[in-house]
């Protein structure tokens, strides 16, 4: 802590800590729903890449290999068995014709979609069979201050 910080209060660095034992949890357990959802044949490799594909858009495999942490072997591998099954494709990139783009296809996209309504159903499911409405209800709160804080 420097001078200009003040001290955190015991409440704030108890969240903090439910928080994150809490995210991570949750993150477990919803990784697991794609597996029980019929999504098994999509290894967690594949996984990562599809939504990184997702929500940042096409990059090249190098780009990828480096994000994921991988060699561009590896990557290599996981996006041709990607393009086999349909879920992405490769295209030129318009800047640099000597790359390739990965890019989702739009069964990439509704894979990813489908994925993405499973989890949140099961979510809205869990919480409603758990908790009251108040409870719900605090629960959205809190989610908005925790938003809050993660765009800070």
């Amino acid at each position: 802590m420097t001078e200009n910080e003040e001290p955190v209060s015991e409440a704030a660095a108890q969240a903090a800590a439910d928080v994150w034992v809490v995210v991570g949890r949750l993150l477990r357990r919803l990784r697991a729903l794609e597996e029980l959802e019929g999504q098994e044949d999509i290894s967690s490799a594949q996984a990562s890449v599809i939504s990184r594909l997702s929500k940042q858009g096409p990059a090249s495999a190098s780009d990828l290999a480096a994000i994921e942490g991988v060699r561009p072997q590896s990557m290599a591998k996981t996006v041709i068995a990607l393009e086999q099954a349909g879920i992405v494709r490769r295209s030129q990139d318009p800047d640099d014709g000597r790359r390739q783009l990965v890019a989702l296809t739009e069964l990439g996209h509704e894979r990813r979609q489908g994925v993405r309504r499973a989890r949140q159903a099961w979510l809205a499911r869990a919480l409603q069979e758990h908790g009251t409405e108040e409870q719900i209800r605090a629960v959205v709160t809190a989610m908005a201050l925790i938003d809050e804080v993660a765009q800070a």
